[in-house]
């Protein structure tokens, strides 16, 4: 995460109110013998206290090896569904008493995209992305640690249980949408690369990527659509092989040679690629979405006035990095949050 605060061309990092801030088993195999060199080539951060390629999970006292074809076959125990997409369905499952999610392959044609998620989660293992357990490719089978709350769609549902209540505040709100940025940044500056995520073409399909974990941070869960990009190498990305429209998803994902007389169909190959401004750009709504309707919400929102007016500038070369983002609300909540104090203090 070395990249430069000052990296965004034009584009302030500065809060007006607060002052200046800071296809077969052979492929398989081959596929999987590149992960083990990739993986080894950039260490994977360990969970605290666990050496590399271990996990350790809040319930577990100590850590254990990644599980591999045949632990995963003959000790992971299918509890119930509890999610489903196009790529993979995942069981609420039992291993060793211990409560995990096994993700299961839906289809042969999805297998490049599982394999995928499978070596980026070998790749970033850290405090931004869910605990990889163990996994069998041979049988599309994959192991991460369980969280019951499930996925930030479910966040305003979760706050308004009674046991949770205490905890919807601008505070606990704030401190998610700075996860999620960070998890961004941490992605844009991955031991493997700048990464997009493209599995968020809408808010409810972003807010589906990320788990919410039994304190109330947030984890990147689904890395199956997740392409490197390089600008100084001329490597973009492209999001699917079909058009995106709406106003979720970034001007230059959009198909820029329709409408009017002479617009043209959609085609792919003529398509732009972008990169990783495509992420900033979609930050200020979800982050509207995060905080809610609290007390001290509005004023987070103020305080975030300028950088999101540079997260939605219309050229990405003028947008903020995510990395200026998260110096932007680490402040604001550091400087909300001291004044919240003094208040008290003058009660």
């Amino acid at each position: 995460m070395a990249r430069d605060l000052g990296s965004s061309r034009g584009v302030p990092v500065v809060c007006v109110c607060l002052g200046a801030l800071l296809s077969g088993n052979v492929l398989i195999y081959l596929y999987l013998d590149s992960l083990h060199h990739q993986t080894n080539d950039h260490p994977v951060s360990p969970p605290a206290g666990c050496p590399s390629r271990h996990f350790k999970t809040a319930t577990m006292k100590h850590c254990s090896p990644w599980l591999h074809c045949p632990q995963v076959k003959a000790e992971v125990r299918k509890l119930k569904l509890i999610g489903q997409g196009a790529v993979k369905q995942v069981y609420l499952s039992e291993w060793r008493g211990q409560k995990v999610a096994l993700s299961t392959l839906s289809s042969a044609e999805y297998q490049e995209d599982f394999l995928h998620g499978v070596s980026m989660l070998q790749a970033l293992q850290g405090p931004f992305v869910v605990q990889l357990m163990g996994w069998c490719p041979e049988e599309g089978l994959l192991v991460t640690e369980y969280h019951p709350m499930g996925s930030l769609l479910n966040l305003d549902a979760t706050l308004a249980q009674e046991h949770h209540r205490s905890r919807d505040t601008w505070q606990t709100r704030l401190r998610l949408a700075l996860d999620y940025t960070s998890a961004l940044s941490y992605l844009h500056s991955s031991p493997v690369g700048c990464r997009i995520m493209c599995d968020s073409n809408s808010l409810d399909k972003t807010l589906s990527q990320f788990l919410l974990t039994a304190d109330f941070r947030l984890v990147v869960n689904d890395l199956d659509a997740l392409p490197e990009v390089d600008t100084s190498r001329g490597l973009l990305a492209k999001c699917g092989h079909r058009e995106l429209t709406g106003d979720f998803v970034a001007p230059e994902q959009l198909w820029p040679f329709g409408g009017g007389e002479d617009g043209q169909p959609f085609s792919d190959e003529l398509m732009p690629g972008y990169d990783e401004r495509t992420d900033v750009w979609k930050i200020p709504d979800v982050t509207q979405h995060l905080m809610g309707r609290v007390p001290g919400g509005d004023m987070v929102h103020f305080h975030l006035f300028q950088i999101h007016e540079g997260c939605k500038r219309r050229d990405p070369r003028l947008r903020p990095s995510a990395l200026d983002v998260v110096a932007v609300y680490r402040s604001v909540y550091a400087n909300m949050a001291r004044d919240a104090a003094g208040s008290r203090d003058m009660l």
